[in-house]
């Protein structure tokens, strides 16, 4: 069958005696052992014309064995009642205010209660395939914690017309972030490499050698005394973090950002209790994306969409303009 892998093992004179899940784990290292044993149970081993049953049986000098893994299924989202905050829809695309929280596609550790599967539910079938199955309409993501404005495609020429346009950087962007500290100059440039931190697999850095390049341009829009500020910020690159990495990496890490942005306690107490308490009940990057421009793919008329800071950063805003 098309898509399934086959392997063929023959025993040798040290594998006579031993388990066959053993034997087969150590000849085949892409397979672990526990994965041959459920291959094992599920009928996908034989020993010639026989199928092997039972992991624990012996092997014997010469016999050959067949391994067929079949090819894995990815599993669909389904279609799940999420409320979602529909700023502009066609019969092409639709336009969303993403919220905080929120996980864009299906992955390891959020299988379900994503915006896919709230998609599915809004669009219907009409949103299957386009895009691979477990991303339909995804053109570009947030992160899970970052909230704001995202475009979503419904038909695959709008798929198409808008991947294209993200590839080629016509795609404006624009994000509404709290940084502690004040940028210096106020109008910048950050670029850097982004990749895995070499210290901390789980998290980007700004690094020295490979990564991907990453561009970030920002300007100061309020400033807070000399402990915090407000910033636009926009991409010229889409790497995983990268406003969160970037400004980290120049000191001006993001108020509230559990893994960039841990501030010292210096920096903590220089808030007035109100803004103390706003930042507590943020409990997540301060980083909305507030701005988004791109061409239609089917009109060719330019489209704008801007929009309002969600309530829980507005409210940490308003604490500190009291500073």
């Amino acid at each position: 069958m098309a898509g399934e892998v086959k392997y063929q093992v023959t025993a040798g004179t040290e594998d006579a005696g031993r388990r066959v899940d053993s034997v087969l784990a150590r000849a085949v290292p892409a397979l672990s052992r526990s994965r041959i044993k459920r291959l094992i149970e599920e009928g996908h081993v034989r020993a010639g014309a026989t199928a092997v049953t039972d992991p624990a049986s012996k092997v014997r000098l010469g016999q050959t064995f067949a391994i067929l893994v079949p090819e894995t299924q990815e599993a669909r989202p389904q279609a799940q009642a999420i409320p979602l905050i529909i700023i502009y829809e066609d019969e092409q695309l639709v336009v969303i205010d993403k919220p905080a929280g929120l996980v864009v596609h299906p992955a390891p550790g959020n299988a379900d209660r994503t915006l896919v599967n709230a998609l599915i539910a809004h669009c219907g079938t009409s949103l299957s395939g386009i895009g691979g199955i477990r991303r339909p309409g995804i053109v570009h993501r947030l992160d899970k914690d970052t909230s704001g404005l995202m475009v979503v495609a419904k038909t695959d020429v709008a798929h198409a017309g808008l991947m294209a346009q993200f590839t080629q950087r016509q795609v404006e962007r624009a994000y509404r972030a709290i940084v502690w500290g004040v940028p210096r100059p106020r109008d910048g440039v950050i670029e850097g490499n982004i990749g895995r931190d070499p210290y901390h697999r789980q998290r980007m850095a700004v690094v020295g050698r490979g990564g991907k390049a990453a561009l970030t341009r920002y300007r100061v829009i309020e400033e807070y005394g000399t402990v915090a500020s407000l910033l636009e910020c926009r991409l010229a690159t889409g790497r995983t973090h990268q406003i969160r990495v970037h400004l980290a990496a120049r000191g001006n890490p993001l108020m509230g950002d559990p893994v960039y942005g841990r501030a010292k306690a210096a920096r903590r107490s220089a808030l007035p209790a109100e803004a103390q308490e706003a930042l507590a009940a943020l409990g997540r990057q301060a980083l909305d994306a507030y701005r988004l421009g791109f061409t239609h793919p089917t009109t060719g008329e330019r489209l704008h969409f801007e929009k309002d800071f969600p309530r829980d950063i507005n409210r940490l805003k308003n604490s500190l303009e009291r500073l």
